[in-house]
């Protein structure tokens, strides 16, 4: 089986893109810049928030992203899986809006993210943040670009000094052997994912129970622009599983993955000090 040929992908990247950019005008309708969301918000069955946003962005994006690629399986957090996506070669990857909570709570960092994979692999991927205004897109083997300029990961060689970003208990246990610049937490995991890719900071940080539409669009524009995502292995991250479930993970610009990985191994043995 050949892979997606540049061209095509890049030719559904730019039909992709214009639906994720009107996605992205829909969600702003019900979207307060620090006050709480005027759409409709419940609670799904796991306890997570949700809002009509969510719903009526995964559905808009369901009917457009159907219609560019018909043999495609579809994969969303908002949709109920289907386990006929496992017999798929193509599986759009979709997450309406990635950091519901802060969409809900008018902070400007959620985003709308699509990812097409071909056999398990992304190669399309579309971080559309619209509060923020920016637009990140990546082509596999075409490089990653923010708003139409290409981006690349910092140049960044040192844990020390280094700006990393993550939840606070992750950032506290790394700091018991690290001395690095505490970046905060990015709620939008793709957005945490895509400042690493343009340099804004140098690694992340994932606590376990990500899933494949948070990661996927970003995975890509981070690899294209010069970094990585792995899992506390080392392992690159694996998409269209039965389970899309992930555990912890590790992003970071090439240079960092070594020393970040290795520091994230001794902390998780119990050795604090560097070796």
């Amino acid at each position: 089986m050949s892979a997606m040929t540049l061209p095509i992908a890049a030719e559904l990247m730019k039909a992709a893109c214009e639906s994720c950019l009107e996605a992205g005008t829909l969600a702003l309708d019900l979207f307060r810049p620090g006050a709480q969301t005027a759409a409709r918000t419940w609670a799904k069955s796991g306890g997570s928030p949700v809002t009509e946003a969510d719903i009526g962005v995964d559905t808009f994006l369901r009917i457009r992203l159907s219609v560019l690629l018909p043999e495609a399986a579809w994969l969303s957090e908002e949709t109920v899986d289907d386990a006929q996506r496992l017999t798929h070669r193509f599986v759009w990857v979709v997450d309406p809006i990635d950091g519901t909570r802060a969409y809900m709570s008018g902070s400007p960092d959620w985003a709308v993210c699509v990812a097409l994979l071909d056999a398990g692999t992304p190669v399309l991927g579309i971080v559309h943040a619209p509060a923020c205004d920016a637009t990140y897109t990546a082509v596999r083997g075409a490089g990653a670009s923010r708003s139409g300029e290409t981006i690349r990961t910092s140049l960044a060689d040192r844990l020390a000094g280094a700006k990393i970003a993550g939840p606070k208990p992750m950032l506290d246990m790394l700091a018991q052997s690290e001395n690095f610049e505490a970046a905060g937490k990015i709620p939008s995991l793709a957005l945490r994912l895509a400042r690493i890719a343009d340099g804004t900071i140098d690694a992340g940080l994932i606590s376990p129970d990500a899933r494949d539409w948070d990661l996927a669009a970003a995975d890509l524009v981070l690899s294209e622009a010069g970094g990585q995502l792995s899992d506390a292995a080392g392992r690159s991250v694996a998409y269209n599983r039965p389970n899309p479930v992930h555990g912890m993970l590790i992003a970071s610009n090439n240079a960092l993955a070594n020393p970040l990985l290795h520091a994230v191994e001794r902390l998780r043995d119990g050795r604090t000090q560097p070796v």
